[in-house]
């Protein structure tokens, strides 16, 4: 029972449902258990003579008895099923929501194929466990109860008798249970790496057909399908095992049942009627009993997928708000520039005004060699800086720290004076607009893409944020515009336009601090131009940092920073930058170089 500890905050919500649910239990099984006494004493007072009067009441009779057992049964099943499904329900989006949490680095530990499959089939298991298993579970307990004191007055002997061979029932659902819980594990952990291995497949169709893989990637896939079957099959065996078993069980239940209880009737210790009563009682039985073993599957099935929903569910974001962090209690307030210095730190953020510094950061990923080594930056509120260093060098891994993406060391980043960490991850990442190296568009209207991060933004403001990154002229030449469906990760879209739409995205949302990681490098030199000049009116006023590899979008920037194997090697203006002829100088000849072969070719 241990390894339903996890499900205890949903029985517990829903206990006053699954209570109902054992309320009708009773009352069916009560009523069902009146069904072999009616026909018993049906038959016996027939044996005194047949009319049709006799025929009418022993008939309404069994008739009125069916009849309210089948609402009670009605009501069972919609109260317990109905309530595994609420449970389904919440455990559903309790799993969503922290999968939501979960920092980037979650990520690279659980592959998304592996994630679905506890999201689908797992959850699905846990629901047939609260379900039917312990509806049939709870109706063979209680019928067998109820049962039990009718047969035993009928004949103490025949019913010792008749339940001699069931012990050895529970024996092999005890051995059969253990060994499907194992293999059951086994068969989800397979299911899993086929659900991760088709998902990387379709994510991948292009490059797979690019690289004329097909039949590679095919033959691969039916290899870990023919282990799926192969465990699955081994499974099945189980179960083909376990049935059989059980009904020999029960057969010889009813053969030592017919013998003991023909002798009986034959010596008149028990009357015909009886005697039918009473095997009316273990037909009644013989279901249940063998329901248990398709209750056990359904049982270890389900205590192996709670453990390993559970063990996502149990999954703490590494990146969280720190649980003293205090909200600011007025969303009017003083500037951080008029609270004292000495108090600055200690006061909750009202609103972020972009001004960020690193101070003395250093940064390594787990197991990882140094990638940042003391940078000290400081980038003032509403100014610009562009980073530019060759590949590698950590900038990307230095600009995902300020929406605390990744986490520095305490201390080392700060927001307007403030550690980055007294920020709400909310506010911190509500105020920056962000547009990732890798664009990742969602399967939907290029209108829902833009405003993603603001869904409240109106069509003028998603228009005039696709004029800023050049892209809105293209969009209305699509049939539908603005509502043309991309696809999956924007397929449909060339690389320039899934980048300008990301751009879009960034800027709809007004943010105080507009972070660009080389999103210009899928465009052309013109288009380029023309964006950086729809975005010089966005940059007044708001802090903007680029990362680029070409001088062509650094130049313009306030403060250029070249980081150069995780340090900073240079900062100045373009013009500075130039006169120390370092690295920045080397870049800007190089690039110079290469436009004027492409102008003379």
């Amino acid at each position: 029972m241990n390894r339903l500890k996890p499900l205890n905050p949903y029985l517990k919500r829903y206990w006053k449902s699954l209570a109902w649910g054992g309320v009708a239990v009773v009352f069916y099984n009560v009523i069902k258990v009146l069904v072999p006494l009616v026909i018993g004493h049906a038959i016996d007072d027939m044996r005194h003579g047949i009319s049709q009067q006799k025929i009418l009441y022993h008939a309404l009779r069994l008739l009125l008895v069916a009849g309210l057992s089948a609402i009670f049964l009605y009501i069972t099943r919609q109260v317990i099923i109905g309530a595994s499904r609420e449970i389904e329900y919440d455990l559903r989006n309790d799993l969503f929501a922290n999968l939501e949490r979960q920092s980037p680095g979650f990520y690279h530990t659980y592959r998304t194929g592996d994630i679905m499959a506890r999201t689908t089939n797992d959850l699905n298991a846990v629901r047939q466990l609260l379900g039917p298993a312990i509806m049939y579970s709870a109706n063979t307990l209680v019928f067998a109860c109820s049962a039990l004191p009718f047969m035993y007055h009928i004949s103490p002997r025949l019913t010792f008798f008749a339940f001699v061979p069931l012990p050895a029932a529970s024996v092999l659902v005890q051995y059969f249970g253990n060994r499907i819980h194992r293999r059951f594990e086994r068969i989800q952990a397979m299911f899993s790496d086929i659900s991760a291995k088709a998902q990387e497949n379709f994510s991948g169709a292009r490059l797979i057909r690019a690289f004329a893989q097909e039949e590679a990637e095919i033959a691969s896939f039916e290899k870990a399908n023919q282990e799926y079957i192969r465990r699955s099959l081994l499974l099945v065996r189980l179960m083909a095992m376990l049935w059989p078993t059980l009904e020999f069980v029960l057969g010889l239940s009813m053969v030592i049942t017919l013998l003991v209880g023909g002798h009986q009737v034959v010596s008149h210790q028990i009357t015909l009627g009886q005697f039918t009563s009473f095997n009316v009682y273990m037909v009644q039985l013989i279901w249940p009993i063998i329901a248990i073993g398709w209750v056990v599957n359904l049982f270890q099935r389900g205590t192996a997928s709670v453990v390993r929903i559970d063990e996502l569910l149990r999954q703490q974001p590494q990146i969280a708000d720190d649980p003293a962090l205090l909200r600011c209690r007025d969303t009017i307030g003083p500037t951080l520039s008029e609270i004292p210095q000495s108090d600055a730190a200690s006061q909750p953020p009202c609103a972020i005004a972009g001004s960020i510094e690193f101070r003395n950061l250093n940064f390594a990923y787990p197991g990882g060699p140094p990638v940042l080594e003391d940078i000290n930056l400081t980038i003032p509120a509403g100014s610009s800086l562009a980073i530019v260093g060759p590949t590698g060098s950590g900038k990307s891994t230095l600009i995902s720290m300020i929406p605390r993406l990744l986490d520095a060391d305490p201390g080392t980043v700060l927001i307007d004076g403030a550690p980055i960490r007294s920020f709400p991850l909310a506010e911190l990442r509500t105020s920056v607009g962000f547009v990732p190296q890798e664009t990742f568009l969602f399967s939907d209207t290029i209108r829902h893409n833009i405003s993603f991060g603001r869904p409240d933004a109106t069509d003028l403001q998603i228009e005039d944020a696709a004029s800023v990154a050049h892209i809105r002229t293209e969009i209305l030449e699509f049939p539908r515009g603005f509502d043309t469906i991309v696809g999956e990760r924007g397929v449909t879209l060339s690389g320039g336009q899934k980048q300008r739409t990301s751009i879009a995205r960034a800027v709809v949302r007004d943010p105080r601090v507009l972070i660009l990681d080389d999103a210009l490098a899928s465009v052309d030199t013109y288009t380029e131009e023309r964006i950086l000049t729809g975005l010089a009116n966005v940059m007044q006023g708001r802090t903007t940092i680029f990362i680029s590899h070409r001088i062509s979008t650094a130049r313009n920037a306030d403060q250029i920073a070249v980081l150069v194997q995780g340090r900073i090697a240079e900062l100045g203006t373009h013009d500075e930058l130039i006169l120390r002829n370092g690295y920045y100088t080397s870049l800007f000849e190089k690039q110079q170089l290469e436009e004027e072969i492409s102008v003379t070719a």
